[in-house]
């Protein structure tokens, strides 16, 4: 298979890429969508995006990495996240088209497969975010129900996958429904998603106020016999950094944004620092109410925290179910971006056609919301059985290796298209800090930050793309008679 790369191939500059599709039609010819968004909205849109299953399921799992410091590798992915963060609001505002990381990847190399496989990076990322939040949302209705008592370790494994497959089920129909009413569902989702974390902060406030606390857990490293203490940090970061995912998604908003060059970096740099602020003030929380050799064991970390806060509280009951809704919130956000993106390849003519079906009525992209869900369907079947004892930890790890490689290659496209003089007053970040985002990005999906099971998921889920792009290059080879390329790069990326 060869890489086609300069004139004629879809390189910047390239006229090709703005030719009409196979039907005549210019894809993105009078379709200027309305800039409806004010700062406002943007930012809740970000920090709603942002918060999600990570804090609610990993907290236990990083403190399991570095002891009572689990607020320490939090503090590290943000400040990776955010140099990450700086170089997309230099691409946005240069590039305010609603697009995202494969966009300015192609922008800066020009080469069609690269730019389809960092698409299908960012759509694999959302199907193992998804699973996770599912098989958290399954083992929170199993903590409603105090089935883990009733059916025993092994009987409740086997009806949280299939709590897990029912809701993923679930999660298309809505999709599928509509798009208006997956929307709707998200904000609701949202509001009651903060008020969790609202929950806990504000018990274990009281919890700290009334000395049902230890701070001296907050100072102390417990690294793995297996790990140094540098190594175990990397790791932790690497696992962290699930929680700070979700801010690339804003990107997609620009060209709805009121003024996105002034607008935009305010808005995503505030709003990520809104998150890290409350994710570092979780951690600590959790460390100095939980002990933590039971915030590490838990299943579901952050009832641990209200359950020792507010112990005369039915807290058992209430915080899974807030738990359940907040996470569902995640699925719902992810499955419906990956069945979008399945099918803005589809009608780019990268994927087979039949994922770029629309059901009647609806509109709604049902060929790739079927195909995104048995893909969820396959991954939480096989890693629940594969790794039942770690299945949150690789999923989210793996969501976090597979956008870490994203961010590098954003980090690194920043540089290469800095010749590029792009939209007039767009903002600039500073060349070192896009070095920097480059450069930690590719440590942390290194085997010194990665566990070998989260390149296994990766590679499992990559290789499915790569057999339906193989297959899509020798249909449009051998029936259509036409090159596998992008057509229209200002809708790469596209939800």
């Amino acid at each position: 298979m060869t890489q086609e790369t300069g004139a004629g191939s879809g390189a910047p500059g390239d006229p090709t890429l703005t030719a009409p599709d196979g039907d005549g039609s210019s894809p993105g010819q009078g379709t200027e969508l309305k800039k409806a968004i004010t700062p406002g909205l943007l930012l809740l849109f970000i920090v709603g995006d942002i918060l999600g299953t990570g804090v609610y399921a990993l907290t236990g799992q990083v403190a399991g990495q570095v002891g009572g410091a689990g607020w320490l590798p939090v503090i590290l992915a943000f400040v990776v996240a955010m140099m990450t963060a700086l170089s997309y609001v230099e691409m946005v505002t240069k590039y305010p088209q609603a697009a995202g990381a494969a966009l300015y990847v192609h922008k800066a190399f020009g080469i069609h497969f690269v730019t389809f496989m960092v698409t299908f990076a960012v759509l694999s990322s959302g199907i193992t975010s998804a699973s996770n939040s599912a098989i958290f949302l399954a083992e929170n209705v199993l903590a409603v129900f105090h089935l883990e008592d009733t059916l025993g370790a092994a009987g409740s494994h086997h009806v949280a996958v299939i709590i897990a497959l029912v809701f993923i089920a679930v999660v298309a129909c809505v999709n599928s429904y509509g798009v208006s009413e997956s929307v709707k569902a998200n904000v609701v989702l949202t509001l009651i998603e903060l008020s969790g974390l609202a929950m806990v902060l504000i018990i274990g406030f009281l919890a700290i106020g009334r000395g049902d606390a230890d701070f001296s857990r907050v100072v102390l490293f417990e690294a793995p016999e297996d790990k140094s203490m540098f190594m175990a940090v990397i790791g932790a970061t690497a696992l962290a950094f699930f929680s700070m995912v979700g801010f690339e998604d804003s990107v997609n908003m620009a060209e709805e944004t009121v003024n996105p060059s002034k607008n935009f970096p305010k808005m995503l740099l505030g709003g990520l620092s809104i998150t890290g602020v409350v994710y570092v003030l979780v951690s600590l929380t959790a460390v100095a109410v939980v002990p933590i050799g039971e915030l590490t064991t838990a299943t579901t970390p952050l009832l641990s925290v209200v359950s020792h806060g507010a112990p005369n509280l039915p807290m058992d009951t209430i915080f899974p179910i807030i738990s359940i809704f907040a996470v569902a919130n995640t699925v719902l956000i992810n499955m419906m971006m990956a069945s979008r993106l399945l099918y803005g390849m589809a009608k780019q003519g990268v994927l087979p056609p039949f994922l770029g079906v629309v059901l009647k009525g609806r509109r709604s992209p049902v060929g790739g919301i079927v195909f995104s869900t048995l893909l969820a369907f396959a991954l939480v079947v096989v890693v629940s059985y594969a790794l039942p004892e770690t299945i949150i930890k690789n999923l989210g790890g793996t969501t976090a290796l597979l956008l870490l490689i994203v961010f590098c290659l954003v980090n690194v496209s920043v540089i290469v298209l800095r010749k590029d003089p792009g939209a007039k007053g767009h903002f600039r970040t500073p060349i070192v800090v896009a070095v920097i985002g480059g450069v930690t990005s590719l440590i942390l999906v290194t085997p010194i930050a990665q566990p070998k099971e989260n390149y296994y998921i990766a590679g499992g889920l990559l290789g499915v793309g790569l057999v339906l792009y193989v297959i899509t290059y020798l249909y449009n080879s051998a029936i259509k008679g036409r090159r596998t390329r992008f057509h229209d790069q200002d809708e790469i990326g596209r939800e």
